[in-house]
């Protein structure tokens, strides 16, 4: 295979332990970056000493890969995306999350498929790891895991998102932003700029190999952080849809959207009450999806939640 030059794009946030592992995990992969872009959203630098540590390794390497670190100051997820965009060089853009582990066919998996099916994107799952202490109803719950599909399929809009993806660099250069700002704090940014790339022509399939983890952190292992990315979830998709992002929506469809919502809102806030016998992790699987459904409600009002604050 023809070594391509692939950027790794990484926005980080005071994870400087998980962050060098990840950045470990670059180092030895199979089909080695050329570049890996790190673009630090803490004023305070707090990834700085781990990066350059990183860099002045990988500077030694045959080839060596070059290691970029940049600020961000402004708590905006969308403008510190941005900022990597900016400083990678790559004809391809691989983006990954701080707090995920790479297996070291990663990138080689997804820039094969990519060549192989001639496609501008590639987009892999990323799998949650428990650690062994989690709650009993966390473990039986399974509340982190995402959608798949199978190898080479079209990914639907509705499932698309960041921590694992990588995308021709030419398209996204070519989008204005290429993430859009207005988003600050909230979730929701990387699905709507890949809509927009696909919106544009770019086609992104989906590689069910070519997965990273995602150690699930003790912060994320509670009822109420659950309850709030329920909510911040379904008001994304609520403003998606109401936007068009998903296609065109009539009055008609705007009013069975609410109507959906609050049927089913209802309907699993008396599965939960039911459930009670059943063990908490029912309880919470029906109290979670009463929280989506209300979060698809605020959408109507105009409103953005602004998970990240």
């Amino acid at each position: 295979m023809k070594s391509p030059h692939i950027s790794v794009c990484i926005a980080t946030y005071r994870r400087p332990e998980r962050l060098g592992q990840v950045l470990h995990d670059l180092a030895n992969q199979t089909l080695k970056p050329s570049q890996i872009v790190v673009v630090d959203n803490d004023a305070e630098q707090s990834a700085e000493a781990v990066v350059n540590a990183f860099g002045q390794n990988m500077a030694l390497c045959q080839p060596p890969i070059r290691v970029v670190y940049g600020v961000q100051p402004e708590r905006n997820i969308s403008i510190t995306r941005n900022r990597t965009v900016e400083l990678a060089t790559g004809d391809w853009l691989a983006f990954v999350d701080d707090d995920e582990r790479a297996p070291a066919n990663w990138l080689e998996q997804l820039f094969a498929l990519a060549l192989s099916a001639q496609v501008d994107g590639v987009l892999g799952p990323v799998i949650p790891e428990l650690p062994a202490h989690a709650p009993d109803w966390i473990q039986r719950g399974d509340f982190y895991s995402y959608t798949r599909f199978a190898t080479g399929q079209d990914v639907p809009l509705p499932y698309l998102r960041f921590g694992n993806v990588l995308l021709r660099g030419a398209p996204v250069r070519a989008l204005p932003g290429p993430f859009d700002p207005a988003f600050r704090l909230s979730t929701g940014e990387d699905a709507d700029m890949l809509i927009r790339l696909i919106g544009q022509g770019s086609r992104v399939i989906w590689h069910d190999q070519a997965f990273v983890t995602e150690p699930v952190e003790p912060t994320r292992m509670t009822f109420n952080w659950l309850l709030k990315r329920a909510y911040s979830g379904g008001q994304e998709f609520a403003r998606k849809t109401l936007s068009g992002s998903y296609g065109p929506v009539s009055a008609r469809q705007r009013w069975a959207l609410a109507a959906n919502a609050v049927g089913k809102g209802c309907l699993a806030l008396l599965l939960a009450a039911v459930s009670v016998p059943m063990g908490k992790h029912k309880v919470a699987h029906w109290l979670i999806r009463a929280k989506a459904n209300q979060g698809k409600l605020s959408a109507f009002r105009g409103t953005r939640f602004q998970e990240y604050r």
